[in-house]
This record gives C-alpha cells, sequence and structure tokens, in this order.
C-alpha cells in the first residue's frame, strides 16, 4: 500500500487563520452573541395574520348562518282558508299547517289544492288555527319566511305569527 497521500490531519494542511483587520470591542462582542443567541420573530407576524384570517372566517360564518335559518327575509301576509292543522315530528314535535289561498280559488283555470304550508311556533295559535280551520271563514296569515329550516322551528319556511279573520271581504269555505 501506497503511503503517499495527502493526510488533513496533519498541522501541515490547517489552513491559517485570516489575522482580523480590526479588534472586536467589548460591546460589538456582546451585540454579535445576542445577534446569534436570538431567534428572529419573523413567524409572530405570520401568525398574528393567520389569527386574524381565522377570525374573519368565523365572523362571517356566523353571520351566514344568522341570515340563513335565523333573520326573516321576508314578512307577508296570505289570505284564504286553512284546510288542516297537524302535529308532525318524531324528535321535535311541530305544528304544521296547509291552507287554501285566495288566489287559487279565484283562478277558474288552475285546480284546486293546498298551496301554501306554514309551520306554527306555538299552542296558543294552533289552537286558534285549528278553531279557524272549524269555522270555514277566511283569514289572514301574517308569517316570517326565512331562508332556511331549522328542525325545532318546523318544516316550513314560513312560520306563522298571527292570525286573524279577514273583515274586508268575508266568505265562507267553498269546500264546505
Amino acid at each position: 500500500m501506497d503511503d503517499n497521500f495527502n493526510d488533513y490531519f496533519t498541522d501541515e494542511n490547517v489552513p491559517e487563520e485570516q489575522p482580523r483587520e480590526h479588534q472586536e470591542t467589548e460591546q460589538e462582542r456582546e451585540e454579535r452573541e445576542i445577534k446569534e443567541a436570538t431567534i428572529e420573530r419573523r413567524g409572530a407576524s405570520v401568525k398574528m395574520l393567520l389569527a386574524l384570517i381565522i377570525v374573519a372566517m368565523v365572523l362571517f360564518l356566523g353571520w351566514w348562518v344568522w341570515q340563513y335559518y335565523f333573520h326573516p327575509y321576508r314578512v307577508s301576509q296570505e289570505k284564504g282558508w286553512i284546510m288542516k292543522v297537524s302535529n308532525e315530528g318524531s324528535i321535535f314535535k311541530t305544528f304544521e299547517g296547509e291552507m287554501i289561498s285566495e288566489g287559487y280559488i279565484e283562478d277558474t283555470l288552475l285546480a284546486m289544492k293546498t298551496d301554501f304550508k306554514f309551520s306554527i311556533p306555538d299552542d296558543s295559535l294552533m289552537r286558534q288555527a285549528m278553531r279557524w280551520s272549524q269555522d270555514g271563514k277566511r283569514i289572514v296569515l301574517t308569517y316570517k319566511e326565512y331562508k332556511g329550516k331549522v328542525l325545532w322551528r318546523g318544516n316550513s319556511r314560513q312560520v306563522v305569527t298571527k292570525i286573524e279573520p279577514d273583515t274586508n271581504l268575508v266568505k265562507t269555505n267553498p269546500h264546505k
């Protein structure tokens, strides 16, 4: 075996330290050591930005859910005759009703059918609806319409807030 190769571990091949032109002062040395010991906190601004984005997304999602399920986009009235009131649901029992609208009865080309389905939120309105369906008188139904259905509010997007007799023109139910 040939022993004529460069040995990098001998003192001959160790590069010499370059002499410093400028000697480091005590203050410069402390600053250099502090800079070497500290970690740059650039990630803090990224974390703050991510937190703001997440908060904005949560706020937007909360606003959207409120708008879609809990804020009525229409408050309106419907005139007609209540045909059916029932208690429906397997987990959440809600009161549901069907009504023949005045427009369907007056139009001779359309077949008479129940065209307006609604949910009744409480017992007192349900009792009124039952009474008006038995009397066969025309009523005015005031309701709020939501964009989405919520299980405990009923099977319909229309939720009744008030039931009154129609005092403008009293007609009897054409089905009785």
